[in-house]
């Protein structure tokens, strides 16, 4: 429960921060730190058929996220880098997004792939819907590594957890593989590769 709070609190701070970086009003602020903080477990809980989604049902949840986005506003000038402050909430709410997904698979006695993948839909799908909201790329299909770094959180949770380790060794290490990813990739700008069809003109040139 605590993680789920502090992950759907660093979510929504997340997209508050990119809804003002965006120059939204109030209202789009609300919506963007709202639909990044949720769209995550949204989706988690429809494909797992566990419906109504919990902020349907456990509306506390709802408040949290306005706190989050009233704080985010309030502080704004305290979170004058907003790329590093992003950066910051974005990475805190993937590591524990991720760990509540895999979490979910296996107490739904799915496989361990099946696992893996919900964990990292819970943890990027939120950071989708709020780039898209935002007419941005979403950082996942992009050069810089996201999905990768919550697919391997998900894969050490499912390892840690069949050696079956204390609850709180297998949070702290997931989380801290995550975090530790996203860290060193911005650091040392660690990038996949990417690819792109190079089209011709009717005259045969290469266009740019």
């Amino acid at each position: 429960m605590a993680l789920d709070l502090i992950g759907t609190f660093a979510f929504a701070v997340s997209g508050a921060l990119t809804a003002m970086h965006k120059k939204l009003d109030v209202f789009g602020i609300f919506i963007i730190g709202f639909v990044t903080a949720i769209g995550g477990g949204t989706l988690r809980d429809i494909l797992i058929g566990n419906t109504p989604v919990i902020w349907m049902e456990q509306t506390y949840y709802i408040y949290l996220i306005g706190i989050a986005v009233i704080l985010a506003i309030l502080f704004r000038r305290y979170l004058a880098h907003l790329s590093r402050s992003l950066f910051l909430f974005d990475t805190i709410g993937l590591g524990i997004f991720t760990i509540i997904g895999v979490e979910a698979g296996i107490r739904a006695e799915l496989d361990p792939i099946i696992c893996i993948a919900l964990g990292a839909m819970t943890g990027c799908f939120g950071g989708v819907m709020r780039d898209t909201l935002c007419n941005m790329v979403p950082v996942i299909f992009l050069k810089e590594i996201y999905a990768t770094a919550s697919i391997a959180g998900g894969v050490l949770y499912i390892v840690l957890f069949n050696l079956d380790l204390n609850s709180d060794v297998i949070y702290i290490s997931t989380a801290g593989l995550i975090i530790i990813i996203r860290l060193l990739v911005v650091k040392f700008r660690v990038s996949l590769p990417s690819f792109y069809v190079v089209e011709n003109n009717s005259e045969g040139t290469e266009r740019d």
